[in-house]
């Protein structure tokens, strides 16, 4: 099992480390995408949840070929589509019984690229967001994963040296951004699929 012992803080990303939130984003870009004339198969999206808004639609443009014609609309179509389909969140329940057993003994901060609005959104309906005494987003950063701007962003507010921060991610940018932050880490998926 992982050691942790000697870490001030544990950082968590949210989206398929936390919360199983991947599926509900596979249907919300689909429909975010529409405008561009091009589907969006399901494993393309898959293959690269945790992305950005921004990085998921450059990729989305360059693999397809096509333009988004709006994002501000694209975001806008594709975030309806999250919040319309908001039940069928689930907490990871490996990953959130470790912060629930770490409140009180460590500093807890979430460290997601994802957009605030969507994290602590779900954050509060799956009942963890007060477990959490700092929550970083997209918007406090000037660059997403695989930079460490996150990760670096939230061991600031948290008070904590980067060396003595533990993250847990799901994405290999997520852990290129962790290792570039000085951090320890660990792919949840050795924590959820032993």
């Amino acid at each position: 099992m992982i050691d942790f012992s000697d870490m001030a803080a544990l950082i968590f990303d949210c989206d398929g480390t936390l919360l199983d939130t991947p599926p509900i984003y596979a249907r919300a870009w689909a429909k975010g995408f529409q405008d561009t004339g091009r589907q969006m198969p399901r494993e393309w999206f898959m293959d690269r949840a945790g992305m950005s808004d921004h990085v998921l639609m450059d990729a989305f443009e360059s693999d397809f070929k096509v333009k988004v014609p709006n994002r501000v609309k694209a975001i806008e179509a594709m975030r309806q589509e999250f919040f319309n389909n908001l039940s069928d969140l689930k907490e990871i329940r490996t990953i959130a019984q470790i912060a629930r057993e770490n409140k009180g003994k460590r500093r807890l901060a979430v460290a997601s690229g994802g957009a605030r609005i969507i994290v602590e959104t779900c954050l509060k309906s799956t009942n963890l967001f007060d477990l959490f005494d700092e929550i970083i987003t997209i918007e406090d950063v000037a660059k997403p994963k695989p930079a460490p701007d996150l990760f670096l962003k939230a061991a600031q507010r948290l008070n904590t040296d980067p060396d003595l921060c533990f993250v847990f991610e799901d994405t290999q940018s997520g852990l290129e951004a962790a290792h570039a932050a000085g951090m320890k880490c660990i792919d949840v998926a050795h924590i959820i699929y032993p």
